[in-house]
């Protein structure tokens, strides 16, 4: 998988100015409406929907191919990233991959891109499917200036691409998020701290799985990549949970990123 724009690739020698400016380029060339190749509702794991039996030739119960979603995440080393791909064909694996490439700087917030940005590029190079949809451990639009990890990897390769993140770095949610059923959401708006009008929709806290006793599950974040809308970034993670806090796509390469960094401290 190669980028289809280059000219917006994280620079990690980058000043920290530059870093931003290009984030803004990254804003500007972004689509936070949805624009697919695929049929959205043909994506997901639960067991009654249209992707849940894969045919012959990859092809769900359609007839027709079913969307390939990848999940993207990484684990680290001491200097390193493992950057791991998991690639999804009607709720089946098709293909992992994974790179092992050296961070240039530290984990600087809202400049998340520039640090996993190179690692997560060569971990897609490695990879022989060509993904329909992306999934990323991060955030979207829900940034500082509307460009974060999911976003700037979804502008460079022009994928759809949704961010998943555990916690929320800027924004305010509409409601409160405390203690919330299993399947509810609430919409995440722009504040003072992020590049937009105040109180636009930049994504939303997605309960994906909640305990029925008093220990309580907190929400993800979802946030439209590019070439998808918020609403819709949030009804295909929630496709995509089935029991899980996590969407498949993501848990998978969370598990897989943990498994190559163990292998490589075996041989180390």
């Amino acid at each position: 998988m190669e980028p289809h724009f280059p000219q917006y690739l994280p620079d990690a020698s980058a000043t920290r100015e530059e870093m931003k400016a290009l984030q803004r380029r990254v804003a500007e060339a972004a689509s936070f409406a949805d624009e697919f190749t695929f049929d959205p509702t043909r994506i997901g794991s639960g067991v009654d929907g249209p992707q849940s039996t894969l045919g012959p030739g990859g092809r769900d119960r359609t007839g027709q191919d079913a969307p390939v979603v990848a999940g993207i995440d990484q684990a680290f080393l001491d200097d390193a990233a493992v950057s791991a791909v998991v690639c999804l064909q009607g709720g089946e694996v098709v293909e992992r991959a994974h790179a092992v490439s050296p961070l240039s700087i530290p984990y600087i917030p809202g400049l998340l891109s520039f640090r996993e940005g190179g690692p997560i590029v060569d971990a897609l190079a490695e990879l022989g499917t060509d993904p329909d949809l992306l999934f990323f451990d991060g955030s979207g639009r829900i940034h500082y200036r509307q460009a974060g990890l999911a976003t700037h990897m979804g502008v460079v390769f022009d994928r759809p691409s949704v961010g998943i993140a555990k916690s929320l770095l800027c924004g305010r949610p509409r409601e409160s998020v405390d203690g919330r059923p299993e399947g509810w959401r609430t919409p995440i708006l722009a504040d003072s701290d992020v590049d937009a009008p105040d109180g636009r929709v930049i994504g939303y806290a997605v309960q994906s799985r909640q305990y029925a006793s008093s220990r309580k599950i907190n929400p993800l974040y979802v946030s439209p990549g590019h070439r998808v809308s918020a609403g819709t970034a949030a009804d295909l993670v929630l496709r995509y949970c089935d029991g899980y806090k996590l969407p498949e796509p993501t848990r998978l390469a969370d598990a897989y990123a943990d498994e190559v960094k163990a292998e490589y401290l075996e041989d180390a």
